[in-house]
């Protein structure tokens, strides 16, 4: 098996402390957290940030702040949502990638109705031009797939070559309003992909241990972490991320496999090298 990567998604926009007391909510929370995160096996850290009232928020300086703070500290590539307010605007969703120039960033082909109750709006105007920014400031596209329309949506774009091929795709399985998180629609899902697209899939809630342990049987990269899902086990919250990410990464070597660096997800996803930091 190669190098399979592990993200972690330690925040989200949506779960509070209420969920789970040990959820990271400030920019010092969040970066030790994914320093955590790293030593236990995380390749990849998807960021969201959250407001002093503990609101999902698209504000730049706290991204700045929580990058900052992590890249003193690791290595650990970085992929910045930008879709962590529904209340923010297109201008808000870019603003951090043209001052910060991450690795990866979110690029969530598609809208729909979220959580049944609200709109998720990604009008293609906007994709166009996140599209854009990303490429003019050397952010690679995390594809983010939560239906099947989404999936043709991006490859659209690749035929305009508006987004280059062959992708780096996140399949988001059990968000209510999306795909459910079963095994057959990840097996369904992958079918589509073109070849040598990079994936990665991660399921919601309930579906999050079906979802990792069929993406590992089917040769995927896995996303585990709060964004997704508070409990390590039914009827027990999870500890912290760093618990999610040692099980995930324990589920890796237990299939013979072996967790990537961020030396080699940056390798994998044709990413630019950078210098190690050492634990």
């Amino acid at each position: 098996m190669a190098d399979t990567i592990i993200t972690v998604a330690p925040t989200g926009a949506f779960p509070t402390k209420e969920h789970n007391p040990a959820i990271p909510l400030t920019p010092r929370e969040i970066a030790d957290d994914v320093y955590e995160c790293w030593q236990a096996g995380a390749g990849i850290a998807h960021l969201h940030m959250r407001d002093d009232a503990g609101k999902g928020t698209m504000d730049k300086g706290r991204f700045i702040e929580t990058v900052g703070r992590i890249r003193e500290r690791c290595d650990i590539v970085l992929n910045l949502t930008t879709s962590g307010d529904l209340n923010a605007t297109d201008e808000t969703r870019m603003a951090h990638l043209i001052e910060l120039k991450p690795e990866l960033a979110s690029f969530d082909a598609g809208s729909m109705n979220w959580m049944h109750s609200t709109l998720f709006i990604n009008h293609p105007a906007f994709l166009e031009k996140l599209a854009g920014v990303m490429n003019e400031n050397g952010v690679m596209p995390e594809i983010e797939v939560f239906d099947p329309g989404m999936f043709y949506n991006a490859t659209h774009y690749m035929k305009k070559g508006i987004l280059r091929g062959p992708g780096y795709f996140q399949f988001v399985l059990g968000a209510a309003g999306g795909i459910a998180a079963t095994v057959e629609n990840l097996v369904f899902l992958k079918s589509l992909l073109p070849p040598d697209a990079a994936w990665s899939a991660f399921g919601i809630g309930a579906g999050h241990l079906p979802i990792l342990f069929a993406t590992l049987a089917l040769g995927g990269h896995i996303r585990v972490g709060m964004e997704d899902n508070v409990l390590y086990a039914k009827g027990r919250l999870a500890k912290n991320n760093a618990e999610f990410v040692a099980r995930a990464a324990r589920l890796v070597r237990e299939a013979n496999g072996s967790v990537a660096t961020p030396a080699s997800a940056r390798q994998i996803l044709a990413l630019p090298a950078r210098p190690s930091l050492a634990a």
